[in-house]
């Protein structure tokens, strides 16, 4: 059985729905004192505010959370799993990080996909990709007053990137490979993220005011 670059789009979309879901519910519960309403609402807007942001900018409107239902309900569900799992104690922080990991590499290939199917050059394409991955994140971060971690974590966006840009390019090189285009891209992204994690790697930043290098 042959898959479609849509069907596979639409795929990596919903599983990071799922897994954004559950993140958000999962920061919800460690960082702020909300009840259910509000684990539930950070939830949803984690899962698809990216998604929202890259179909209003392609112009897929109304967005694909509004039109179809499993966008919704897989994100709710998601989010209500995550409010019951997260009850049990000292379970958080590591499933937290991987399912970030998670949605921001299939957010990143994803969003790519769609954007290039509506038109778009490689490099809008890699940005929306990127966006995408992002955009959920960023929104619940504000939310709970943290800084995003698009801002401040060591290789969040940079991984996103790469992941798009796997994915732009091997459609560019040959559109019967954007299949395999999309896991590579994926699997590359949700790599560098998890070393970055695992061995506190950080994007190069700025020097602030009074230091010096060396």
């Amino acid at each position: 059985m042959v898959l479609h670059v849509a069907e596979v789009a639409r795929a990596l979309d919903l599983l990071g729905v799922f897994a954004f879901a559950v993140n958000g519910a999962f920061t919800a519960v460690e960082k702020t004192r909300v009840d259910i309403v509000g684990i539930l609402s950070l939830g949803i807007i984690t899962a698809l505010g990216g998604g929202i942001i890259r179909d209003l900018c392609i112009g897929s409107v109304p967005p694909a959370a509004f039109t179809d239902r499993y966008y919704l309900g897989i994100a709710a569900g998601g989010a209500l799993l995550a409010f019951f799992v997260s009850r049990l104690p000292r379970l958080l922080q590591r499933p937290m990080l991987v399912l970030d990991a998670i949605g921001l590499s299939v957010f990143a290939v994803s969003g790519a996909q769609k954007a290039l199917a509506f038109g778009l050059s490689p490099a809008p394409a890699i940005l929306l990709g990127a966006v995408t991955a992002v955009g959920g994140g960023t929104i619940r971060d504000v939310l709970i007053r943290e800084v995003p971690s698009v801002l401040s974590s060591g290789l969040y966006a940079i991984p996103a990137i790469i992941g798009a840009t796997i994915t732009v390019l091997t459609v560019a090189y040959d559109p019967r490979l954007a299949v395999w285009g999309a896991v590579v891209g994926a699997v590359v992204c949700f790599v560098i993220r998890m070393l970055g994690l695992r061995y506190n790697v950080d994007a190069p930043t700025g020097l602030r005011r009074g230091e010096r290098h060396g």
